[in-house]
């Protein structure tokens, strides 16, 4: 698959994920000295595709040379200029956000045609999709026969698939948790919340039981454990790390697990809580390299939205029914 190619559709992800009128990639050009459009997205047709800026030129460039992100929520020509639309598009625009690549890269910027469509958690967000283009790239370059990028690019775009065509919780976490696992390289996958009291925490799905015995349905009591650690401290665990709690039991000392060498545990931030933590695990002794933090990251976030959007949806009828 050509490189544009790859880089458009997942332009096209990251545009559906933010509900943004256009996404955007700038990468050094050929000349060393300015930076073409690596790939777009638009629900408009008037973006010029084959531009290339200079840093400092329009937003993107001036993101490009500062090294710095950049959010306008209400966005007109006075504010700066976009550069990339054709035929008085442009002046529609009312909210931008961009974000720069690491190592002087380029930039990864979208727009919106509402004015507030962008908050500093998506900023966040649109920094870690920004790393794996990077990963991505780099991975293309040392090895154009390695296909684990690709293969994250993929299950990126299936989950992306099912949070519009699945609005079901079980059976959307269900073939999430199967997408995660078989894309990682991990036997087993698995997720957990928080209680609603805040005491105990529970598995609420997995690829395969991550314990002998009891299944643990009455719940866990939180902090115990590496994934209680991490309800507790909302940092994620990734197994072979120094000074990482990874070698601490998974559940506690009185939950008796398969021998888990590899462990990779993700806190799901909602509201600035961690609400949930998603479980990665397996018997045998797996390399977690960049590339694979990122692609778990970006999935975690997406499990992420997906909770906040349930539990607004929620909130939202029970209020209305209250009413």
């Amino acid at each position: 698959m050509a490189e544009h190619l790859v880089n458009q559709q997942l332009l096209s992800i990251i545009c559906n994920v933010f509900d943004a009128h256009s996404a955007v990639l700038f990468m050094p050009g050929e000349d060393g000295r300015t930076f073409r459009m690596a790939g777009c997205f638009s629900l408009s047709d008037k973006i010029v595709t084959d531009i290339a800026i200079a840093p400092g030129q329009g937003l993107a460039g001036w993101i490009i040379r500062n090294g710095e992100p950049l959010l306008i929520n209400n966005f007109d020509q006075k504010r700066g200029v976009l550069g990339y639309y054709q035929n008085g598009e442009e002046t529609r625009i009312r909210a931008f956000m961009g974000c720069p690549l690491e190592n002087g890269m380029g930039a990864l910027c979208l727009d919106s045609m509402r004015t507030y469509s962008f908050s500093a958690k998506d900023q966040k967000i649109l920094h870690q999709f920004g790393q794996f283009i990077v990963s991505l790239d780099r991975e293309r370059r040392q090895c154009a026969t390695d296909g684990s990028c690709f293969t994250y690019y993929n299950a990126l775009r299936a989950v992306q698939a099912m949070r519009l065509k699945t609005p079901r919780w079980s059976r959307f976490l269900d073939g999430f948790l199967e997408i995660v696992a078989k894309a990682s390289g991990m036997t087993t996958c698995f997720l957990t919340v928080r209680g609603e009291t805040g005491t105990h925490f529970h598995m609420e799905g997995a690829t395969r039981p991550p314990m002998r015995g009891d299944t643990g349905a009455h719940g866990f009591a939180m902090g115990s454990g590496v994934i209680g650690w991490v309800f507790n401290n909302g940092v994620p665990v990734f197994s072979g790390e120094r000074e990482s709690p990874s070698r601490m039991p998974l559940f506690g000392r009185d939950v008796v697990t398969p021998p888990f060498t590899t462990i990779v545990c993700l806190p799901l931030l909602v509201h600035k809580k961690t609400r949930g933590v998603l479980v990665l695990a397996d018997e045998r002794s797996l390399n977690i390299n960049d590339p694979l933090k990122e692609f778990l990251g970006l999935v975690a976030d997406n499990l992420a939205l997906f909770l906040e959007n349930l539990y607004l949806r929620n909130r939202l009828t029970s209020q209305a029914g209250t009413e």
